[in-house]
């Protein structure tokens, strides 16, 4: 309305959307599924994020995840503001990389060896060339709703933002960039068999998020990882583990520890550097030596092993490695979160989905049990969208869909928890809609 003064958020915003597609650089970050126009944070501490018009937010995005001892760690500053002084880049190996190697090889038992590049993206794309490579064959299986990244191979029925912006795919990718890429039914293992059976020794592996947090998150039903790795077994096929959000932060040794499950090749994103631009890939060391200038598969990066994120990623995994505590701790919080919106939305007799496992949680807006792709479409976007806009409106800043899991580091508190609930209670009472969703 004329005469009105816009907030900070909001000029910056009009700014954006002049020079940047849809004023964001990545459509997570869009407010698109749930209307209005997302705030812009200024900075950021413990649980806490601060946006530039001044107002303070309990954050359960944590970065997407990589934040688990909350932002701005004083341990993590005080290792990086050293590190700086020494370089910021240099294109060259450094001994860090070689520590943070070491470092995530005794963490997690299953790799033997690892390679750093700079994103999650670049991990899974880099992953799936070489299990083509080791295997001599081209098809790869995925699942319905879980998102491995940006990459053309793998953008076929994916989660996260591709499932809020209501697209299966995304134009610009040729067609025979995805003719290998086959869609399995995620909890289905007759849908996987049957894949294998269609397409007899011809695929390379099977990659999965073992616990799916793009389509909101969705746990591995009893028997359905261990099944996966039977089938790749049987047919000279290797087991990837996406493990971007879980790695690390699931457990010290990730999903593959947790669920008791040796995959082939693991995939980790920016929780290896304590939230910044990081990635890393890492298996069996005789897969891994395909990959150069060991073997003939081509990967490389000018960036890769950046010693900023190496030592902010080594300060974080040291203290996640020797302090067991912590995983304690967020789990416990995590049931608290859940445990509690389950009362909430049954006292007041509304019916919803609580999917969780350990820190990591989501509220689907439906009756049905969320166990694929498909049944967590059937949750009510329209409800969910003023869901979110209700709890930003308290200081509760969720990610703006449907589709993703909600974090809890160890900066936030009981209190901050409680709060939380409180405020999803004062939805609930102050809802005028009729639906039981």
């Amino acid at each position: 309305m004329a005469g009105l003064k816009l907030t900070s958020s909001e000029a910056l915003f009009e700014r954006a959307v002049q020079i940047m597609p849809g004023g964001v650089n990545s459509p997570v970050r869009a407010f698109k599924a749930v209307g209005g126009k997302p705030v812009f944070i200024e900075n950021a501490k413990g649980q806490y994020l601060y946006d530039v018009d001044g107002n303070r937010y309990t954050d359960y995005i944590g970065s997407w995840g990589p934040m688990i001892l909350g932002h701005s760690d004083e341990r993590i500053l005080e290792a990086v503001v050293k590190q700086i002084q020494k370089g910021i880049s240099y294109g060259t190996s450094s001994a860090l990389e070689v520590e943070m190697a070491e470092l995530i090889i005794e963490m997690v038992p299953v790799l033997e060896m690892v390679r750093m590049v700079n994103s999650g993206t670049e991990a899974v794309m880099s992953a799936v060339r070489a299990a083509r490579g080791f295997t001599g064959r081209d098809k790869i299986i995925k699942f319905e709703g879980c998102y491995h990244g940006h990459a053309d191979t793998l953008l076929v029925k994916a989660g996260s933002g591709v499932m809020t912006a209501g697209v299966p795919d995304s134009i610009g990718v040729p067609k025979g960039c995805a003719k290998d890429t086959l869609t399995a039914e995620y909890n289905n293992l007759e849908s996987v068999k049957a894949l294998f059976a269609e397409n007899y020794n011809k695929i390379a592996c099977v990659i999965v998020e073992p616990v799916a947090a793009n389509m909101g998150l969705v746990l591995p039903e009893k028997g359905f990882l261990t099944g996966l790795r039977k089938l790749c077994d049987d047919n000279g096929t290797l087991l990837l583990f996406d493990e971007v959000i879980t790695g690390f932060r699931l457990k010290a040794d990730g999903a593959s520890g947790y669920y008791g499950v040796k995959p082939d090749i693991v995939t980790y994103g920016k929780i290896i550097g304590a939230g910044m631009p990081v990635g890393a890939y890492g298996g069996r060391k005789d897969v891994m030596s395909v990959v150069a200038p060991l073997g003939n598969v081509y990967q490389a990066g000018t960036l890769s092993g950046n010693p900023i994120a190496m030592c902010a990623g080594i300060t974080q995994l040291k203290i996640l490695k020797d302090s067991p505590e912590i995983y304690t701790y967020v789990d416990k919080l995590g049931k608290r979160f859940r445990d509690g919106v389950q009362k909430v939305f049954k006292e007041y007799k509304k019916q919803v989905n609580v999917s969780g496992i350990g820190s990591l949680s989501c509220i689907y807006f439906t009756q049905n049990k969320v166990c694929d792709y498909r049944t967590a479409k059937t949750s009510d976007t329209e409800e969910f969208a003023k869901y979110f806009t209700h709890m930003l409106s308290k200081g509760n800043y969720f990610g703006p869909s449907q589709f993703e899991a909600i974090f809890i580091s160890a900066a936030h508190t009981s209190k901050d928890i409680d709060k939380t609930l409180e405020d999803i209670t004062e939805y609930i009472v102050n809802s005028n809609s009729n639906k039981r969703f």
